[in-house]
């Protein structure tokens, strides 16, 4: 040894030459066999991805879409259902107001009823209110006739009456 750390002598040189040659020969022949199909899978891999994208976007506007169109049909709904509610109360209202004329007309009715009750109450008191100032007439007419004629005089009183009235009667109005 020389008293170098190291020697380069011209073996070396080669060695290290050749060295140098066989890695930049695996790194293409590696490169070509693995950094290809790596790249391969990479850009398969991306443009998988930005189709998921693409997919996700096309399905997140569907989704908007379908979001927009359910709520236009609960608005319509609801639109819907304030106007069976507002019918119904309508329905109602004018039900409640047929009750009502129903009620008024029977209650029309029921008086209408009471009246001509009344009347025929007061036209049969009055007919026995004459009955009875006919019968106490008759009594008081008997009374003082009995009392001034004869039983010849009476029956000759009683058929001039019954001639005179004929075929009319005295209970008559």
């Amino acid at each position: 040894m020389d008293g170098r750390i190291f020697g380069l002598d011209i073996q070396l040189g080669f060695d290290v030459i050749f060295q140098a040659i066989a890695v930049f020969i695996m790194f293409g022949l590696l490169s070509y066999l693995l950094f290809e199909p790596v790249r391969k899978l990479l850009e398969n891999r991306k443009n998988k991805i930005a189709g998921e994208l693409d997919q996700a976007a096309a399905d997140q506007k569907a989704a908007a879409k379908l979001k927009a169109e359910y709520e236009e049909k609960l608005k319509n709904i609801e639109k819907e259902a304030d106007a069976i509610l507002a019918a119904s109360r309508k329905k109602a209202l004018k039900r409640q107001e047929e009750i009502v004329a129903d009620a008024k007309e029977e209650a029309a009715r029921i008086l209408a009823n009471a009246d001509h009750e009344i009347e025929l109450q007061k036209a049969k008191v009055k007919d026995q209110m004459k009955q009875e100032i006919i019968q106490t007439a008759v009594m008081m007419a008997g009374k003082i006739i009995s009392d001034k004629i004869t039983a010849q005089e009476q029956n000759t009183l009683v058929d001039e009456t019954l001639q005179e009235m004929g075929d009319k009667t005295w209970l008559q109005e």
